[in-house]
């Protein structure tokens, strides 16, 4: 049986001055963190759970006349600003990376306006030079750790110990990869089972990265070409970005939804930014969303990819997983082309699923158990 994790969370990291905190803020729609102008000003990591953005929910709600609607959440931490030499215990180093450790995924917020007001802790603005200092300082961050384990292990080799012969030569290949300033999940010639161990091993430049652009409220909607280099350079290491206007998001934080959605289109944007970077970070961790569905409520729920239907039951309470028997399903197109369950079921669209069951994006489910 699967350990199930309850929320699923992207740290948010920058360098100092980048629009971090505000973002932060935005999300979260709180003023808690400090976004005050000088490193440092977030130490303890501020944690937001935020709603995830899904229109599904709606349509579905409105077929099975709910009462009330639950969307399905994703955790932020705002992590402390990052400075050159974290990895040496720099600025805050030591607590940013293991801040950093407790994470699933990270997101790079990276400064591309400017503004003679807002110092630059390099004093220039370079969002391609920004990432690479943020990540090589996690590059050396797990160089150091390898190092460490690297030497354990050989002891243990000596001994006969397979699986920490297995263990010594992926850290061996991944080693390699850093020290040709290539993070980890950049690392190629790993065989399956090596790709399965790699997150387990906890390092900092496996986790999956989410560039996010800070561009000026003008440039919101197009980008610019800080923007645009920062784009080309996610293309080339199979990272997400996503362009956002902190300054937009701060002011759209404070409105009803009425009047953000008048200020989003005066603007030119159809949606608030942070609603792309929430499922842009939500996608970076390949998760999927199945819904359950009655007049009480609909609901949407989080599991893995590669969840089976008892996971995903066990998202709901864990008696649902320990003593499930099987699961009905619909999925969101046949639900919404045959007018709800009713008329799936007439259809021949429900389907009686067992427990080995690939759980799919959209899955409508009432689940059978016993316990």
């Amino acid at each position: 049986m699967h350990a199930l994790k309850a929320h699923f969370n992207n740290g948010i990291v920058g360098l100092p001055n980048v629009g971090k905190s505000t973002l932060f803020n935005a999300l979260t729609k709180t003023a808690g963190a400090d976004a005050g102008n000088y490193p440092f000003c977030t130490i303890e990591p501020n944690t937001g759970r935020v709603a995830v953005p899904d229109p599904r929910l709606d349509t579905i709600a409105g077929l099975a006349h709910s009462a009330e609607i639950l969307p399905t959440f994703l955790e932020f931490v705002d992590i402390a600003g990052l400075v050159r030499g974290a990895a040496s215990g720099e600025g805050l180093g030591n607590q940013f990376l293991a801040n950093i450790r407790e994470v699933d995924a990270i997101a790079h917020v990276l400064r591309c306006f400017e503004d003679t007001d807002i110092t630059h802790v390099e004093e220039s603005v370079d969002p391609v030079r920004d990432a690479a200092t943020v990540e090589t300082e996690l590059m050396l961050a797990d160089l150091d750790s390898l190092e460490r384990r690297m030497t354990a292990l050989t002891k243990k080799t000596r001994g006969g110990d397979k699986q920490a012969a297995a263990d010594l030569a992926l850290m061996e290949k991944i080693f390699a990869c850093l020290s040709d300033n290539r993070p980890a999940r950049a690392c190629e010639g790993l065989d399956e089972a090596e790709q399965a161990r790699l997150p387990q091993l906890q390092l900092l430049t496996s986790k999956p990265v989410l560039y996010v652009c800070n561009v000026g409220e003008a440039e919101a909607a197009t980008g610019n070409a800080l923007s645009q280099a920062v784009a080309e350079m996610a293309a080339t290491e199979g990272a997400a970005h996503v362009v956002v206007s902190a300054a937009i998001e701060a002011e759209i934080a404070t409105l009803s939804d009425e009047d953000a959605a008048e200020f989003l289109s005066e603007l030119g944007l159809s949606e608030a930014g942070l609603d792309r970077m929430i499922r842009a970070g939500y996608g970076l961790l390949d998760l999927l969303t199945f819904f359950t569905a009655g007049p009480k409520e609909t609901r949407a729920w989080t599991v893995r990819r590669d969840a089976r239907a008892p996971e995903a039951a066990g998202v709901i309470h864990t008696d649902f997983q320990r003593g499930f028997i099987r699961a009905e399903t619909v999925a969101y197109a046949d639900y919404i082309e045959h007018g709800g369950e009713g008329g799936a079921k007439d259809a021949g669209k429900l389907r009686i699923e067992g427990a080995d069951y690939p759980v799919k994006d959209g899955d409508i489910f009432h689940f059978r158990f016993n316990v």
